[in-house]
């Protein structure tokens, strides 16, 4: 099989013009990455897609449901989720597709249950969004509660998963230069320690610490500006799965004989943020304080 970082690495000769330019190619370099990714790992694919298709239909219903929930209108939440889905999927299907052939076997296993464990949650969120209340942290009655609980197996389950991805990218060497081999596997771990800091929310039974939920919050995000809020350290570390990736491959370009001790160094500093982030929320300190 193909590296997908490889077999998307040029647009097909079908988008050059006659005087060698590229059209398009901003258009025509993701449609060539998601047909890779399809090809390689179309349980993560498809997980991406049938998110993508529930992202519009919150979309189209953000304006028409005045509904709030915990401070912002009901149809904002699965909004995150859906992008948040998407972005997890689609980068986890490309980084585990550079593995070698001896570890496809058991990266479709853990795609398919991932791919299971993320539309369970988005049934259960868009489900109580419908229902126009929480989904997270909601026991107010015996339904409200099995479903945070059914939600709560289904992210174990994905964490146990996870580690196993971290594994696979440690036991095998995927395919590139060093420094954005280095970039996968310390991404996917500073992925997975962000995954488990969304325990502590779990454990509080809030994402708040020093206020209740709800409360005023940054436009958009709503991240806390009157107290600690733990979703912004969890935000971070997920992201560390782009990121620090990204991080390798443009040093291994630039500097390719530094570019895995200066991934290393980018990674450490990458994580020292996200422990910076998880000790003020901790300590009930906003991120931005507000009036």
């Amino acid at each position: 099989m193909i590296p997908a970082s490889q077999a998307a690495a040029t647009p097909p000769a079908a988008a050059q013009l006659p005087n060698g330019t590229t059209a398009g190619a901003w258009l025509e370099q993701p449609r060539v990455a998601l047909r890779v990714l399809h090809r390689a790992n179309p349980a993560l694919s498809w997980t991406g897609w049938l998110n993508v298709g529930l992202l519009l239909v919150a979309l189209v219903l953000l304006p028409l449901d005045q509904r709030y929930v915990t401070g912002a209108l009901v149809w904002v939440k699965p909004i995150k989720f859906c992008l948040s889905v998407i972005a997890f999927v689609w980068t986890l299907g490309w980084l585990l597709a550079d593995l070698p052939g001896a570890a496809q076997r058991a990266v479709r296993r853990l795609s398919l249950g991932i791919a299971v464990s993320m539309m369970v949650e988005q049934v259960i969120i868009f489900t109580q969004a419908t229902r126009g209340t929480s989904s997270h942290f909601n026991v107010t009655s015996v339904l409200d509660g099995v479903l945070f609980q059914v939600m709560g197996i289904f992210i174990m389950l994905n964490t146990v998963l996870t580690v196993w991805a971290v594994y696979l990218v440690w036991r095998h060497r995927p395919h590139g230069p060093a420094g954005y081999v280095w970039g996968v596997r310390l991404g996917l771990l500073l992925f997975l320690i962000g995954s488990v800091l969304g325990g502590m929310m779990i454990h509080l039974n809030q994402h708040t610490v020093g206020a209740p939920d709800g409360g005023p919050g940054l436009p958009g995000i709503g991240w806390s500006t009157r107290a600690g809020d733990l979703r912004i350290a969890h935000f971070i570390g997920l992201h560390a799965l782009q990121v620090v990736p990204l991080l390798g491959w443009w040093l291994s370009g630039l500097v390719p004989r530094r570019a895995a001790l200066l991934t290393w160094l980018g990674a450490l500093a990458y994580a020292s943020l996200v422990g910076a982030l998880f000790a003020q929320a901790m300590a009930g300190v906003p991120l931005w304080a507000g009036q």
